[in-house]
């Protein structure tokens, strides 16, 4: 079954191109300052109205009130982070530094250094548990550290085959959904044992970064070679859907409001699908900025926030994306491929999100 999805087959039925501008409206570009290299996650304090974005080449955090479209601060003497997350219950921001492999807290309120756990080394992405009481933080070559938010204190480790890369919660069953690249595999680790309980193979399908889930059974993962999107169902692993998507991704969003799935991509490109299940249909491909490849979808905001890096005469920047309506495409009765506008980026080697 795997191989028959994964030949490479173009987007079937779309006879329209460049079709983004239907899906969203850009309302605002932020400036985010003299912040040069690569923009990795992000993270929100909605009650504050509070974007964090991990400038992992410039060593900082920079702090953006979206009320008023502006960076209020830059948290500097950090070592290249790449994962944040924010536990409202505790108002305290989680910064993983891949330079070090140290996790940097600080305090919401006043943005105030509040400690630091030492982890091995290249601490990278952050989930925090839906009850608030857990921050899981990848790192290594191959672990997730468990963090109790209360003490702010390591409290356990999940060993794994290889370095994790995104990773999903599912707390209705105490699981937890891991890409790790370098083992080919999806892992499947139960949080109550903290050991894995299963490593889905990803056969021709490679080098899986991004990861979504949503309530319908499905896991999302997406790949850099071939690029596409692969839908997985969480009980056993079946590949149950693979499609062509733009180069380069490292973050993916589910909009169930509109079910649709948004594929952020460092080739310089946001595609957008339409979801029915397990199917998915590519309906928009807007142009943004080559190496942007990292952003965060807020639903609470209803807004897709993209992290641009700086380029020629063009600052780092966040773009305010707001969801709109797709328009109508016409589908031609042969199948045609939508082309994209520049080749992959992604070639050979293994690159961090």
């Amino acid at each position: 079954m795997l191989a028959s999805l994964v030949t490479g087959a173009p987007l079937q039925g779309l006879a329209a191109e460049e079709t983004g501008k239907a899906a969203f409206t850009v309302e605002a570009k932020i400036p985010l300052g003299d912040i040069r290299g690569r923009i990795d996650h992000l993270a929100v304090d909605v009650a504050r109205q509070r974007l964090y974005v991990a400038e992992l080449g410039n060593d900082s955090v920079g702090v953006v009130d979206l009320g008023n479209n502006k960076t209020i601060r830059t948290l500097t003497g950090l070592r290249e982070p790449q994962g944040i997350g924010y536990v409202p219950s505790t108002d305290t921001i989680y910064v993983a530094n891949a330079g070090d492999g140290s996790v940097r807290m600080f305090r919401g309120e006043d943005l105030t250094e509040v400690g630091q756990i030492a982890l091995e080394s290249d601490a990278d992405n952050v989930r925090v548990s839906q009850d608030g009481s857990r921050v899981f933080v990848g790192f290594g070559d191959g672990a997730l550290a468990i963090i109790d938010t209360k003490t702010q204190s390591k409290v356990g480790e999940i060993p794994l085959r290889a370095h994790p890369e995104s990773f999903r919660l599912d707390s209705s069953r105490s699981r937890i959904f891991v890409n790790v690249p370098d083992a080919h595999t999806i892992t499947v680790v139960d949080v109550t044992s903290h050991q894995e309980v299963d490593n889905w193979q990803t056969g021709n399908l490679r080098a899986n970064f991004p990861l979504a889930l949503d309530g319908a059974g499905n896991l999302i993962a997406v790949f850099r070679h071939p690029a596409r999107v692969g839908v997985f169902a969480t009980q056993d692993g079946r590949l149950l859907n693979s499609f062509a998507t733009c180069g380069d991704s490292d973050d993916v969003f589910l909009d169930t409001r509109r079910d649709r799935l948004y594929v952020i991509c460092g080739e310089g490109f946001i595609d957008t699908f339409a979801q029915n299940e397990h199917q998915f249909r590519r309906v928009a491909h807007l142009a943004t900025e080559g190496g942007a490849r990292t952003g965060l979808f807020v639903p609470e905001i209803d807004r897709l926030y993209v992290a641009v890096r700086a380029g020629l005469g063009r600052p780092a920047s966040i773009w305010v994306l707001r969801p709109g309506k797709v328009f109508e495409l016409s589908y031609a009765t042969r199948p045609r491929c939508l082309p994209d506008r520049a080749k992959s980026i992604a070639a050979g080697g293994r690159h961090r999100t």
